[in-house]
């Protein structure tokens, strides 16, 4: 259950408005291109081992869940364990080496961004898929958009189930965010793009989510 005060992370939530000639929402997704994270291209990369479970994948891909079930959506939701800490230039390169669908082919030929995304940003594009969906629907709305939202960001940063609200957001503020993009064939590039990872606070865990859908 979430408190009915709004926390520090979610501060102000972007709020569909209404008139008497419509309405209109906000669509705050993809990675901030003013704090690109440079890529070392020469760094050593710790192994990895996937540890998604069908759990971790539903509650990191709750926020945008209503997008592959309501509308054109996908959705790719993983986890990875690191056998040592995860430098914060190496990320770039990581998620290159992961062999995630949703960038294979980029990082060649291929545009790839990652910026750094603070966890009230990711919040914030978590929040506007839940609450007003995707292309061809119309999302969970405010109060169940905001539980799902918060579903994805706990699964995202490893919370630990059945944690209190407290320290879920705790745990959320201790772990390092990214936005990342590129130009592949997995994203339909038309409006509802959303690339998000996370680091663990001891860099041994990396969570990423993608999800892009379509008119």
């Amino acid at each position: 259950m979430l408190p009915l005060a709004l926390s520090d992370v979610e501060r102000q939530p972007d709020l569909p408005s209404y008139s008497a000639h419509g309405g209109s929402h906000s669509m705050p997704y993809g990675p901030s291109a003013n704090r690109k994270a440079r890529g070392d291209a020469g760094a050593h990369l710790p192994s990895v081992e996937e540890t998604t479970t069908e759990a971790a994948a539903k509650g990191i891909g709750a926020a945008v869940a209503n997008w592959a079930e309501e509308s054109n959506g996908r959705v790719e939701a993983r986890v990875f364990d690191l056998t040592a800490p995860l430098e914060a230039e190496s990320v770039p390169s990581m998620l290159l080496a992961l062999g995630l669908e949703r960038l294979k082919g980029a990082g060649k030929k291929t545009a790839f961004l990652v910026a750094a995304c603070p966890p009230d940003q990711a919040w914030r594009v978590l929040f506007a898929a839940a609450s007003t969906g995707g292309a061809y629907n119309s999302g969970a709305r405010g109060a169940y958009g905001r539980l799902a939202a918060w579903q994805s960001l706990a699964a995202l940063a490893g919370a630990a189930d059945g944690g209190l609200a407290e320290e879920v957001e705790a745990r959320v503020q201790e772990c390092t965010w990214y936005g990342f993009d590129a130009d592949t064939k997995w994203f339909e590039r038309v409006a509802w793009d959303i690339g998000l990872a996370v680091v663990s606070p001891e860099r041994r865990r990396l969570a990423m989510l993608a999800a892009t859908d379509t008119d």
